[in-house]
């Protein structure tokens, strides 16, 4: 029997805080915070009202548990989850197990890379030179997985407003020191030879992820404010 929460807004638009009520039962960790943070990764797309309010609709709210239901049952990144949702993933397909973030990455090579990302090689050199992609020699040939055209097609973004890939180097730095905390901090579960403690531990994962990006942005946010004169 569904429970009151489960049927909270059924067939009319949701708030982000009811969608959390409605998928508390089935999904205890979930919270506005980890849903914000699917969102800033472009696996959902409410619409927004005037005042800048999330709205889910039952599509996006369907939309949700799938991608809430491949990351704890299939242990799936949230990289591999956008690709499958892409792909049109039914809800109900009886599905191979994944090792999720230890999963091989895709990979492209240089010229793949370049092209995709909008940059040439030379730019790509140097992005790599302060580590901000990350090229794999095998056999004599160069790749690259496949999230560095992601990174390259940001760094030349920023380039137009001067932004040098030498400048970016910080950025890579403090993502190192953020994954180097959690890690700490999931590490125990990680390595353990149980696998629902490994479950567990990647789980964490993904919702300290969450937290720390949330954190990170009010911070970045405070200290831009800082910088704005006051009329």
């Amino acid at each position: 029997m569904a429970t009151a929460a489960a049927d909270l807004g059924r067939g009319r638009p949701l708030t982000i805080g009811a969608v959390c009520a409605r998928l508390s039962e089935e999904f205890p960790d979930i919270s506005i915070s980890k849903i914000r943070y699917l969102e800033d990764q472009g696996l959902l797309a409410p619409r927004r009202t005037q005042g800048g309010y999330r709205l889910f609709t039952e599509e996006d709210v369907e939309r949700l548990e799938t991608i809430l239901r491949l990351q704890r049952d299939e242990f799936l990144p949230l990289r591999v989850i956008r690709q499958e949702l892409a792909a049109g993933v039914p809800r109900n397909r009886e599905r191979t197990r994944s090792t999720g973030l230890h999963a091989p990455e895709d990979e492209v090579d240089l010229g793949t890379l370049c092209e995709r990302a909008g940059v040439d090689g030379a730019f790509v050199r140097e992005l790599g030179e302060y580590g901000l992609v990350e090229p794999r020699t095998t056999d004599g040939e160069t790749r690259f997985p496949e999230r560095d055209v992601d990174v390259a097609g940001a760094c030349a973004r920023l380039a137009r407003y001067g932004v040098a890939p030498r400048n970016l180097a910080t950025f890579r730095r403090w993502a190192d020191n953020e994954a180097d905390l959690l890690e700490r901090i999931v590490a125990p579960e990680l390595r353990s030879p149980n696998p629902e403690k490994r479950h567990a531990g990647l789980e964490n994962l993904e919702t300290l992820a969450a937290l720390s990006q949330e954190l990170s942005n009010l911070l970045f946010w405070r200290a831009l404010r800082g910088i704005v004169p006051r009329s």
